[in-house]
């Protein structure tokens, strides 16, 4: 086994006149969190789409866990799990039901012993026997990486996972993610949300145009701008300041109502 996941040299697609990737090369190494960083329209999907089997490239070479796309399709499939923009859950049946029927689907030996320890390990035993309808977003997103984990896949690629998700629920995804690669699972993320890449990837790279236009570390990043210049303003108070100076006053233990007006001022 490599210390490479996934290799791409020279990916190139065009859906009729529109190029959408114009010869993407990237390296993601095993056991790391990848970010594919792009706008909406820069060829994100297109390269996940790729590596997953689903899109065949017009030119160039993709290399998942060893395994040549084009070449070999199936081995590459046994090797990874996708989870796309949107959860991939039945809502009709229960969380356990959801994740019994994917392992036997993969022909997982005791798939009810399996959906019971993915239950206990993304927090969803308590709702394993709810109707999935009944679910917040956060909590059939954290069920669709269980799902995809099914069968110990060594590549997990994530298209937009936090789309749509309230800050609660996608605080959750992230800790999962992190969780994910603690185990030794390499994850490719696709995002355009800056602070998700920031928070949870080892390397980012950013897709502008159908082309990487940088890849590194977040320190290698930040060293392609120039030295930051120090400038001092004049900071007026927010509402927040306001509420907490007022708050932090009233409950220091004196009546308010015996205060001056100057000492609420000096307090501020």
């Amino acid at each position: 086994m490599t210390a490479t996941a996934v290799q791409v040299r020279g990916l190139e697609k065009s859906y009729r006149d529109l190029r959408v990737l114009r010869g993407v090369d990237l390296t993601v190494d095993r056991g790391t969190v990848f970010a594919l960083l792009g706008s909406n329209g820069a060829g994100k999907t297109t390269v996940v789409r790729i590596l997953a089997t689903l899109l065949k490239a017009d030119a160039g070479t993709a290399v998942v866990d060893g395994f040549d796309v084009a070449a070999q399709p199936g081995c590459v499939r046994e090797s990874i799990s996708l989870t796309g923009q949107f959860a991939a859950v039945d809502e009709i049946l229960s969380g356990r039901e959801n994740l019994v029927l994917i392992a036997r689907l993969r022909h997982v030996a005791d798939p009810r012993r399996v959906a019971d320890e993915l239950l206990a390990r993304f927090s969803l035993t308590d709702a394993a026997s709810r109707a999935v309808g009944t679910y917040s977003g956060g909590m059939r997103r954290r069920l669709d990486i269980a799902m995809s984990l099914i069968g110990d896949p060594s590549v997990i690629f994530l298209d937009e996972p936090t789309t749509g998700l309230d800050p609660e629920a996608r605080l959750e995804m992230w800790q999962a993610i992190r969780e994910l690669t603690a185990k030794g699972t390499t994850v490719l993320l696709t995002t355009q949300y800056l602070e998700e890449a920031e928070q949870l990837a080892d390397r980012i790279a950013i897709l502008h145009e159908g082309r990487i236009i940088a890849d590194g570390t977040l320190a290698d990043l930040k060293r392609l701008l120039p030295p930051v210049e120090v400038e001092y303003v004049e900071k007026q108070p927010s509402l927040e300041d306001v509420f907490f100076a007022i708050v932090g006053t009233r409950t220091s233990g004196t009546d308010s109502a015996d205060e001056s007006p100057d000492a609420t001022k000096e307090s501020r």
